[in-house]
């Protein structure tokens, strides 16, 4: 994987944000809570280098903590796209009759849906708490991961050692954890990280119109909405975190297209 120029890139971008994030208090300049009234919109400089916001507070330590949110988010609701998904998708591969459609059916209603559309019903029916902020995001990539996991199976259903499986007697239960789901896991994996990078833009979109993630909680979502808000005082404000979003999700995609190159070379 790392001799691949892009991948190398993407990975080691990938491993700072979530070292730097996940690991705030020991990389932030500052306490998020410090105020500075002498720096209020403070520009770029030594001491805050990334500026400061309404409340003098240093935005690189406000990017630092509301990227620890996005990425525990992230990561948490992509778990659980990928369980629910995963679940789905096998079921419906291994009982490819009436339940097999209907499961099928009822993941092209969710995908014919815009992601952003049926996350505001989500919302609405749910709250913006950060529990359902994981498990909505996790309800909104489900269904695609469901599908890639059902094609994904039924291309190994035909192959020659799941028969070989099923022929010396090997229980349904047996075949699917020791053989089947191992050899799904390459494009599974790759899936995860593509889920990753949708659930942190999604996350960030809802908190930009105010239904993700709400003060005193802070995300990447919520410092861009608040950087627009504020954009004539400062317009740096907005967009630090805009570029952190980008970068993110831009080197989660290109490590998932990577990945998945890698690990099923038939697929590249």
């Amino acid at each position: 994987l790392l001799r691949r120029p892009s991948a190398a890139v993407s990975a080691v971008v990938v491993a700072i944000l979530v070292a730097v994030t996940l690991g705030a208090p020991l990389f932030a300049p500052y306490a998020p809570t410090t105020l500075d009234f002498d720096q209020l919109f403070g520009p770029p400089s030594r001491e805050h280098l990334f500026g400061t916001d309404e409340l003098g507070r240093d935005l690189l330590t406000r990017i630092l903590y509301g990227g620890r949110t996005s990425m525990l988010l992230g990561f948490a609701a992509t778990a659980v796209a990928m369980g629910v998904g995963v679940v789905w998708g096998f079921a419906a591969a291994l009982r490819e009759g009436w339940l097999g459609e209907i499961l099928m059916r009822a993941a092209d209603t969710l995908m014919a849906m815009p992601a952003i559309l049926l996350g505001l019903v989500l919302v609405a029916a749910f709250g913006t708490s950060t529990l359902s902020m994981i498990v909505i995001l996790g309800i909104l990539f489900a269904p695609a991961t469901a599908r890639i996991a059902r094609s994904t199976l039924l291309a190994e259903l035909r192959s020659e050692y799941y028969l070989a499986a099923v022929s010396v007697g090997a229980s349904g239960r047996r075949i699917v954890a020791r053989e089947l789901l191992p050899n799904a896991m390459p494009v599974l994996v790759s899936r995860a990280s593509l889920v990753l990078a949708e659930v942190i833009f999604v996350e960030a979109s809802l908190s930009f119109i105010g239904l993700g993630i709400q003060p005193p909680e802070t995300s990447w979502g919520t410092l861009l909405q608040q950087g627009y808000a504020n954009l004539y005082s400062s317009y740096t404000y907005s967009i630090f975190p805009g570029i952190v979003i980008l970068v993110a999700v831009l080197a989660l995609n290109t490590l998932g297209d990577n990945l998945q190159k890698v690990l099923d070379p038939s697929r590249a």
